[in-house]
């Protein structure tokens, strides 16, 4: 009988600063049967993103410390690795405030897991 491989999971990059969050992030990318890689700072991502080619879906918190513009950082994402797809999620946002990268999604907080899933299985399907 042949050997049975497991179907390789696809990477989604987490960047959250707030640790309760992020774990729920995981746990959700996780559930949802990709494999999660998580951030704690845009400077973490940016070093990740440089090391891991794999990476086509970033998830990420606008809502930065340290007067980080979120929407700045996913936009230099968008310019520096183009095929990753972005999905951005924010707190004290609405989408009407932000003028999103060309296949970035946004959802507010608190977010729903089903639109969320779908979204990221949507951008996976891309590649």
């Amino acid at each position: 009988m042949g050997q049975a491989f497991p179907e390789r999971r696809v990477p989604v990059l987490i960047v959250e600063d707030e640790p309760i969050l992020r774990i729920d992030a995981v746990d959700m990318v996780e559930q949802a049967g990709f494999d999660a890689v998580e951030a704690t700072n845009v400077e973490h991502a940016i070093r990740i993103l440089e090391e891991r080619k794999d990476i086509r879906v970033v998830y990420m918190d606008l809502d930065m410390p340290r007067g980080v513009k979120g929407i700045e950082i996913a936009a230099a994402i968008r310019n520096r690795w183009p095929p990753i797809e972005i999905i951005l999620t924010a707190a004290f946002f609405t989408a009407a405030d932000l003028d999103l990268p060309v296949r970035a999604e946004f959802f507010p907080k608190p977010i729903r897991k089903p639109d969320m899933i779908a979204a990221m299985r949507r951008m996976a399907m891309r590649h």
